[in-house]
């Protein structure tokens, strides 16, 4: 019951803690880094970007114990700690990052940044820059006038950040999700700047199968008449096109395990008497994904969201044009952490990197019923591993 208490926050706030603890004494406060002209992979060039960010730990003298945590595809930089001693849940890695922690803050400055195009566009935790924004050339929102942006823009974000605070080198690049997609290309991006990188529930690059159903998660929003080709209000969004994604998003994220217990718990069952009766009745089971959907939207942008999905679906470690070209330049040590139950970026996909990365690469298996989920609400069942491999020296 309590893990199922924690999918429900993941779900609903995209945070969430188990295990130790939260760290009664790690207070964060987000940080805004802002930037002019900011070239993207694709050429085009943004006349402002601003994305915030938040730390724990202290830099050393030397800036030599630097980690960054890049994050999945719905958070945000909010990897560990509270903004307030009161807040109800802890950033959603607090079960591994903190003092005496697998990522211990007593000897590491762990970094996180707010992605570009972030989906939580309207939180007041977050700072991006991306379709909800403001274009300054227009004074009006950006919608899909907004260039395309990929995997490698979020590293470059991140890595004028780090140039900010006089970071030219990271002890590890750590990330589950659309952030092992970020880890991993930081590795083949800027190999002399990488020590390790550490992949969790991820992949080495989008393939056939994978941008197939990304595409799927775009369409409710793009069918949802409020959309409007992305022109539309902020008090007017497409909610139901973006409640049926999230829909799409979390059942895939999740196994049939985990729904069969669910609708066990809501005492679910086929021949449900309103679904019998009337066509427009839904079973419990899919009330309750609906409900879970519903609780994320206020505070998320749909356009926001159909950019994410192009630039998971444009990845490819190294933005080459083939993994294996693309990871010629990774000379970190790695460790990915697939989840046996994944059946959103299934374990094949950690496989394929793993095995271009040869005996420089660890891989370590994520067990349990939560799938893709495994990888934020259950990756400390890999702690010790994690701290070995930070605490490892490399050449």
């Amino acid at each position: 019951m309590y893990k199922f208490a924690l999918i429900w926050l993941v779900l609903c706030l995209s945070t969430v803690t188990e295990g130790k603890p939260a760290s009664e004494n790690l207070l964060v406060e987000k940080q805004i880094f802002t930037t002019h002209q900011f070239e993207l992979f694709n050429g085009k060039v943004l006349p402002e970007v601003k994305v915030g960010w938040e730390s724990y730990g202290k830099l050393n003298a030397d800036k030599s114990n630097a980690i960054l945590v890049t994050h999945y595809f719905t958070g945000t930089s909010h990897a560990a700690g509270k903004y307030h001693s009161d807040d109800e849940t802890a950033g959603y890695w607090d079960a591994i990052i903190g003092p005496g922690k697998a990522i211990d803050t007593n000897r590491y400055f762990v970094v996180s940044v707010d992605s570009l195009a972030n989906i939580n566009a309207y939180d007041e935790n977050v700072v991006t820059t991306g379709p909800a924004s403001i274009n300054p050339q227009t004074n009006q929102p950006w919608g899909l006038d907004f260039p395309v942006v990929t995997i490698r823009d979020f590293v470059n974000i991140q890595k004028a950040v780090l140039q900010s605070l006089g970071i030219e080198t990271l002890h590890a690049v750590i990330g589950p999700s659309m952030g092992s997609m970020q880890a991993l290309d930081w590795a083949a991006a800027y190999p002399e700047q990488v020590k390790r990188v550490i992949s969790v529930i991820g992949s080495g690059e989008s393939d056939a199968w994978t941008t197939a159903m990304l595409e799927q998660w775009t369409l409710p929003i793009k069918l949802d008449p409020k959309w409007n080709n992305g022109n539309y209000a902020k008090d007017h969004p497409p909610v139901e096109g973006l409640v049926a994604s999230l829909m799409l998003i979390t059942q895939q994220a999740l196994t049939p395990a985990f729904f069969n217990n669910q609708g066990n718990m809501l005492s679910y069952a086929p021949l449900e008497r309103g679904p019998l009766n009337d066509i427009n009745m839904s079973h419990t089971i899919v009330n309750w994904l609906k409900q879970r959907a519903a609780s994320r939207t206020e505070k998320m942008d749909a356009n926001s969201l159909l950019y994410l999905a192009r630039a998971c679906q444009l990845y490819v470690a190294g933005h080459q044009h083939s993994l294996k070209k693309g990871l010629k330049r990774v000379t970190a040590p790695s460790l990915f952490l697939p989840s046996e139950s994944d059946l959103l970026l299934m374990p094949y996909l950690a496989e394929g990197p793993h095995q271009l990365l040869n005996q420089s690469s660890k891989l370590l298996t994520l067990e349990g019923q939560f799938g893709h989920l495994e990888g934020v609400v259950n990756v400390q069942q890999h702690a010790e591993a994690i701290t070995t491999f930070l605490n490892n020296p490399v050449r």
